[in-house]
């Protein structure tokens, strides 16, 4: 498919500055037949300036006929309303419940108008109402689709992943802003074999409005879009993303372009959707791509880590990544040189993640453990996924709620010592980098390896011993990963201190001379580029120059 109707540069920062900028998440997906272990996988990041890094659970519960339930807004803690309550709910630990049905999200905001005031359940009740009432993909797409039917949709422009150990499925929604009752929407089961991935902009186009198996559908989503003068054309040609969504330079480049970095990490020729991505030209990016090889639980961790790392976007090589190579750039991510407006990337890892996960469902694992959770918290790229199957029954310690919050330190919050060493990466990225993969390495290596032996060996155990194991499993591995990411961030903060570096053995050991005393330390200072930007502004201002010899 063509479009050349959008012009990247001139139109960023209208999306940049918007709300999914802000508050922005990704969701990569790999279906079954596209992974190693021929586990359906899907991941999350949930990024927001004001998200604080916990693992959220419900523990199953019958209750009584009438019982009400209350729906609070996600984002704001502000109440929405009350829904009945089904007779049973099912067990949840993060956005995962205990038949191993997995969910997340990211936002597109699509056409404002479609807002509706009036909704009662917005898109994060959406995904945990769902959690508590459907064991598969297919009946929790049923369960969301029909609470907004019912109850009316709360929120703006939505993207879901949704899988379970067999299929994984992309459901888009967006409400009628109160012309009309509930949403209109289109769900596609992601195809076995493929990969696939939205973050913050609509990514369904064309789809087959025959094949109820593998697509499904408001019966209204063409006819509303028709009436609110959005599309005009035969039913065939209509384009979901184009009648709802909003394009601008921030929907491609800073959108599209993390799922791009996706698909070009794993198949080849994805070149070709560059000016898409940068200018809105040329073939739309597909909605899923077939990997050249498949995929495992680790490779879509360090998807999770991109900055566009070795392609036209790599973050590490403009001069916004400093003397240190740094990745990241501060919000505002546009800004204005001589009335010409210019962006920073925007990748997948980004400092504002509050939590991230890859959830691995695999249906020939025992019961209780088809679905994990690879659970981190803070920036992907520098947080240690810690294992969380879909048995543990509360959140160890470490990622409980009440431990800390946004504006509250605690040395034992696994978010908090995160940002620790996240923190002090950011200023001297290049240097300290090699240490956190040191240690995020070790601990991961460890946690899969103890993975590996409890699907080995825990399906000898009856349900309540394999429970119990696994959330032993997840206590102890995010005590461990939290201790050790505290030693961690003292280890930088005293081997880096006033810009040196302190010399360490091949252990990460401080030397001492003979004598006792700490060796002297080495002053890495700025990369070469840096230096000749200095010379480049300033000419001969600092040139050093020698004095005339004294006669």
């Amino acid at each position: 498919m063509k479009f050349n109707a959008i012009k990247v540069l001139a139109l960023a920062a209208a999306s940049l500055a918007a709300t999914p900028q802000a508050d922005a998440c990704t969701s990569l997906i790999a279906a079954k037949g596209a992974t190693a272990d021929g586990s359906v996988m899907i991941t999350y990041a949930a990024d927001s300036h004001n998200l604080y890094g916990e693992l959220y659970n419900q523990p199953a519960a019958d209750h009584p006929k009438g019982a009400m339930r209350k729906v609070v807004e996600w984002d704001t803690g502000k109440p929405l309303g009350e829904i009945p309550e089904v007779r049973h709910t099912y067990a949840t630990i993060g956005n995962m419940n205990e038949h191993g049905l997995a969910i997340s999200e990211s936002t597109w905001g699509g056409r404002e108008e479609l807002v509706d005031s009036t909704g009662v359940i917005d898109y994060g009740s959406l995904i945990y109402i769902a959690l508590q009432r459907a064991k598969t993909a297919r009946e929790a797409i049923k369960v969301m689709t029909d609470l907004v039917k019912e109850h009316g949709y709360a929120s703006s422009g939505e993207s879901f992943s949704i899988a379970d150990p067999e299929e994984a499925w992309i459901m888009e929604l967006i409400g009628k802003g109160g012309k009309d009752k509930g949403a209109v929407w289109v769900a596609m089961k992601v195809p076995d074999g493929y990969i696939s991935g939205h973050a913050n902009h609509s990514r369904i186009h064309q789809f087959p409005l025959k094949d109820k198996e593998n697509c499904l559908y408001s019966p209204d989503v063409i006819k509303f879009a028709r009436q609110q003068g959005y599309f005009d054309g035969k039913d065939e040609d209509f384009s979901f993303s184009r009648a709802y969504a909003v394009y601008d330079g921030g929907a491609l480049r800073g959108c599209d372009g993390r799922v791009w970095a996706f698909y070009n990490k794993f198949t080849p020729g994805m070149e070709k959707y560059l000016p898409w991505v940068l200018r809105g030209e040329g073939d739309v990016l597909p909605l899923w791509v077939k990997p050249a090889k498949p995929v495992d639980a680790a490779d879509m961790k360090w998807m999770m880590r991109d900055h566009f790392e070795n392609t036209p976007l790599d973050m590490n090589n403009d001069i916004g990544a400093g003397p240190y190579a740094c990745p990241y750039r501060w919000r505002p991510l546009t800004y204005d040189v001589d009335s010409v407006t210019y962006t920073h990337e925007r990748a997948i890892a980004t400092q504002q993640t509050g939590f991230s996960f890859v959830a691995q469902l695999n249906d020939a694992n025992p019961d209780g453990m088809k679905g994990l959770l690879w659970f981190g918290t803070d920036d992907a790229n520098t947080s240690v996924y810690l294992p969380i199957f879909c048995s543990v029954s509360r959140p160890p310690h470490e990622l409980a709620h009440g431990n800390g919050d946004m504006n509250t330190l605690s040395w034992d919050s696994n978010f908090w010592v995160n940002n620790y060493v996240a923190n002090q990466a950011y200023n001297r990225y290049s240097q300290m980098i090699p240490d956190i993969r040191r240690v995020q390495s070790s601990l991961e290596d460890s946690i899969a390896a103890d993975v590996k032996v409890a699907l080995r060996t825990f399906g000898e155990f009856d349900a309540a011993t394999r429970a119990d194991l696994t959330q032993h499993l997840a206590d102890t591995w995010a005590s461990k990963a939290t201790k050790a990411y505290k030693n961690l961030g003292d280890f930088l903060f005293v081997k880096y201190l006033d810009g040196n570096a302190k010399k360490v053995d091949e252990n990460g050991k401080f030397i001492y001379s003979p004598e006792g005393m700490p060796v002297y330390p080495e002053f890495p200072g700025y990369d070469e580029r840096y230096y000749r930007t200095i010379v480049k502004e300033t000419g001969d201002h600092f040139k050093v120059v020698e004095p005339a010899p004294v006669k």
